[in-house]
């Protein structure tokens, strides 16, 4: 049975509707932005013009023009429901991957960032210092950023050239360390600059994150065996 033009274009308008309305079920109150609400309606409108066009034009032949319009309409619609909810799409990203690399952190929307226990009970963060990536083991009975001599390498920081003029007693005894600064330091999207730390003489099995870090926080918190760092 042939429809008219009027149903199919009321097809395509509710399919619309509900492409929005499940966007919004997804992303609360996305749509109270006016300027994303006004570009939707704007979209849609478009929509609207371009496939009573095309269904006018598909009349002569049906089959072959409305599945090529139904396919580029989807596409259409796709990109402009991804446009539209591009930051929480963003978002979702960040907390799919942290889920797949537990040390780089979970992501949430106040801006906190969430680590799980590793095997062995201890909180492992993975930072980006001074453009490297350096993982640490969260440590707070360390006053400092404690950092091996392989991760300050890696960073930039030569130990050759430093000056160990620093006594910390350890489980392992007195060590000496060098002072240093780190210009940029990000966790997540916890981001700070200009840091103190300290670079361990001896080689260690992974740099520390301590107080000195902890305490720029305005809170971190310890439930179930995971970490959650609050900027």
């Amino acid at each position: 049975m042939r429809h008219s033009v009027g149903f199919w274009l009321l097809i395509l308008l509710g399919g619309t509707v509900a492409l929005v309305f499940i966007l919004e079920q997804m992303f609360p109150g996305t749509l109270d932005d006016p300027d994303t609400r006004m570009s939707i309606i704007y979209r849609v409108g478009w929509i609207a013009l371009i496939g009573a066009s095309v269904l006018a034009f598909a009349r002569a032949r049906p089959q072959s023009a409305l599945r090529n319009a139904a396919i580029w309409v989807g596409i259409f619609v796709v990109l402009t429901g991804i446009l539209s909810f591009k930051d929480d799409a963003a978002f979702i990203g960040k907390r799919f991957l942290g889920g797949l690399s537990p040390m780089q952190g979970m992501s949430h929307q106040d801006g906190s960032v969430s680590f799980p226990a590793g095997p062995d009970g201890h909180f492992y963060v993975q930072a980006n210092v001074n453009g490297g990536r350096v993982t640490f083991m969260v440590d707070t009975g360390a006053t400092d950023i404690v950092l091996a001599p392989s991760d300050a390498r890696r960073i930039g920081l030569d130990p050759a050239r430093l000056e160990f003029d620093q006594l910390a007693e350890t489980a392992n005894g007195t060590v000496r360390g060098a002072s240093v600064r780190l210009d940029s330091f990000a966790v997540g999207t916890i981001a700070m600059r200009d840091l103190p730390a300290a670079v361990n003489e001896a080689e260690m099995s992974k740099s520390l994150l301590g107080m000195a870090f902890l305490r720029r926080l305005s809170g971190w918190r310890v439930e179930n065996g995971v970490l959650t760092l609050v900027p």
